[in-house]
């Protein structure tokens, strides 16, 4: 009687209202999400790939590749400082022939440009050098293109410093020309967008990079050139130069270069 004057008591009837909703009295159970956290979590079992021996190419059995990219990255971590010592040099020639060529007044170097094609390729030259510095100017493209030409100047520039001597070397060891010469095949025929990547990678993005790669593809025929003008000099010169006491030195810029240079 106490109880049901107890308006505070509401644990029966809740039990009630829980016995009268489950008319088969099923024993509740608390619910679990272990079902649900092991499959979003659960990993597939590994697929197995055997060896096929009539489709043995299937998967990569060297990773070329990835060695290639490990070692790109290595050598950009560790030697990134040296590639940006050289940048330094190139970049300050670089600059420099643009800031002559962009600060001299184009009718003025259409007039140089003219007269120095004339003087090295005769008339005809000059004249197509004329024609087309002012056709280059009249379409609006007078500062892209000395900018170009400033690339041109600057790995110009760098191939001669670097490949005559190299040919001179090579023209006196033929051993050594043997070793280089594979390299030098390389150089040249392999396109330069295929290692304009890592080079990019290396000196960073510019104008830079582009005087890299023409420079790397430039510098064999200086140093091929450079072997065959000293190799086709006449044997006789040759000899009667030491007949006379010629010295080595002598030799080289006295009779040699000088000989050659039609050929370089």
């Amino acid at each position: 009687m106490a109880d049901q004057n107890n308006p505070w008591d509401t644990t029966p009837a809740a039990d009630s209202a829980a016995q009268s909703a489950d008319a088969w009295g099923t024993p509740t159970t608390a619910p679990t999400d272990g079902g649900g956290a092991d499959w979003l979590t659960s990993t597939p079992a590994p697929n197995v790939e055997h060896f096929n021996i009539l489709d043995p190419f299937h998967k990569t059995l060297i990773p070329l590749d990835s060695w290639v990219t490990e070692g790109i990255d290595w050598v950009v971590t560790h030697f990134r400082p040296v590639f940006q010592g050289v940048r330094v040099p190139v970049d300050y020639i670089l600059n420099g022939f643009q800031q002559l060529l962009l600060g001299m007044p184009a009718p003025v170097a259409i007039i140089v440009f003219a007269l120095i094609a004339w003087q090295i390729s005769g008339v005809g030259m000059g004249v197509a050098t004329l024609v087309s510095l002012i056709a280059i100017g009249a379409i609006g493209a007078w500062s892209q293109a000395m900018v170009t030409l400033a690339l041109v100047l600057t790995a110009l520039l760098f191939c001669i410093v670097i490949g005559l001597p190299l040919g001179i070397w090579l023209a006196r060891s033929p051993r050594a020309a043997k070793i280089i010469r594979p390299l030098l095949d390389a150089m040249q025929t392999t396109p330069a967008f295929v290692y304009l990547v890592p080079i990019v990678m290396l000196f960073g993005i510019g104008n830079v990079p582009g005087v890299v790669v023409t420079i790397i593809f430039a510098l064999p025929p200086i140093i091929r050139l450079t072997i065959l003008g000293i190799n086709q000099v006449p044997a006789d010169l040759i000899e009667a130069s030491r007949s006379f006491g010629a010295s080595p030195r002598q030799m080289l810029f006295k009779v040699q270069l000088p000989l050659a240079m039609p050929t370089i």
